[in-house]
């Protein structure tokens, strides 16, 4: 079923994914040095924390992606906010280091119940496709304001109240806006639920083109958070004054909400697959020429918005290509079983590319991703070719498996 109206489905969203991600995620790195002085922890003790919660997220990401093929986002999505808003209260109170990586668990847990693989999930339910990459486009775009808007918001509470007392009035804001808004999401829609197919799933976890699919987000996502953590280091390595390089790398969400614009208009004309490669490689060049010209701050501005272009695209490339090929029945499971992946590929990238860099220096890091960004590239051109009927000499639905 279709609604006729997907403006307060869609508006919904992207307030709840605005909050979920300000509250939910980008808020742990304002907290980190005054949990540091008060729990007595090491900084790597409250980053594994951190990573501890994106990795309990992959690892939920499958069975929560059935669920929602079965049962619709509604009642998942508000029993998540409400578990989101809980564990956030709790973590005002941890004593220890241990009661900060529990709390961690539920926070990943929450956090792949209402965020964006969720959202995604109701948005294929509910529009066509004619409207499917409008909204995915609006509400990324808006959610891609979450740490511009979080980020001094959680800032100004620890400063004013202390990062127990933030933590709870971030707990509260967030309950006051998720839970009723996703309560009332799909109220009265029992019928837009969907049911996943098994035939659908086993056949694509079976083929090539799903598992192309998967490596390539996962080699574009591990470089995506490999910059993401250490592209200020590295440019202060390079010479810059660190507000300069706080600065330029602040580019980068400003300039993943240009890129997602741009490839969603590109998707009239164009494959989403090749669309999609092009920006990874775009990303690889971007990589390899930060150690060539970052020295320079036209240079550096130059790379970082380069890269920056990419940096949200894999978000909504990801979501269309699996419903351009499988289908809305199955999506959600078979989103989560990528996401599983590609989430832990985000959590672990970083850290290893900065063990990486202590040993072999930034210049072979940046390397390292402009690696990576070209596999993803390549592997999206090989998967683009094994679905169309022209480069295998027939013609059939690119929906019919193949192996």
């Amino acid at each position: 079923m279709i609604v006729k109206s997907p403006a307060p489905v869609i508006g919904a969203l992207a307030i709840t994914q605005t909050a979920g991600y300000g509250v939910l995620y980008y808020a742990f790195s304002v907290f980190i040095t005054p949990m540091a002085r008060d729990l007595h922890a090491a900084l790597a003790q409250l980053t594994g924390a951190a990573t501890l919660s994106v990795l309990v997220s992959a690892l939920v990401a499958p069975p929560i992606g059935r669920w929602l093929d079965r049962h619709g986002g509604r009642g998942l999505m508000t029993l998540g906010s409400v578990l989101g808003a809980a564990t956030v209260l709790a973590w005002s109170q941890v004593q220890s280091v241990a009661q900060l990586y529990l709390v961690c668990v539920a926070l990943g847990i929450s956090s792949g119940m209402v965020l964006y693989e969720a959202a995604f999930a109701v948005i294929v339910a509910w529009l066509d496709a004619a409207r499917r990459a409008r909204a995915l486009l609006a509400v990324t775009v808006v959610a891609g304001f979450a740490s511009s808007i979080f980020l001094p918001l959680t800032g100004f509470l620890v400063d004013r109240y202390g990062w127990r007392q933030a933590l709870v009035v971030l707990a509260a804001g967030y309950a006051l806006v998720a839970v009723p808004l996703h309560g009332l999401l799909l109220r009265g829609r029992g019928a837009a639920r969907r049911t996943g197919d098994p035939e659908i799933v086993g056949a694509a976890l079976r083929e090539r083109p799903f598992w192309l699919l998967a490596a390539a987000f996962l080699t574009q996502t591990g470089a995506v958070g490999v910059i993401a953590m250490l592209v200020v280091t590295y440019l202060i390595a390079l010479g810059h004054a660190p507000i300069f390089a706080a600065a330029v790398a602040g580019l980068l969400g400003v300039l993943s909400v240009t890129g997602r614009v741009v490839t969603t208009g590109l998707q009239g004309r164009w494959p989403v697959a090749l669309i999609t490669a092009g920006v990874f490689t775009l990303q690889g060049v971007a990589a390899l020429l930060l150690p060539l010209v970052g020295r320079s701050p036209l240079g550096a501005i130059a790379s970082v918005v380069l890269f920056g272009l990419g940096f949200g695209v894999g978000t909504i490339a990801r979501p269309a290509l699996l419903v351009e090929r499988y289908g809305t029945a199955a999506y959600a499971t078979l989103s989560g079983a990528a996401a599983l992946p590609i989430t832990a590929a985000r959590a672990l990238a970083p850290l290893a590319a900065a063990a990486f860099a202590q040993v072999v220096g930034y210049p072979a890091v940046m390397v390292a991703v402009a690696v990576a960004c070209g596999l993803g590239a390549l592997s999206l051109v090989f998967y683009w070719l094994s679905t169309t009927a022209i480069a295998v000499g027939e013609h059939r639905d690119p929906r019919e498996p193949t192996t």
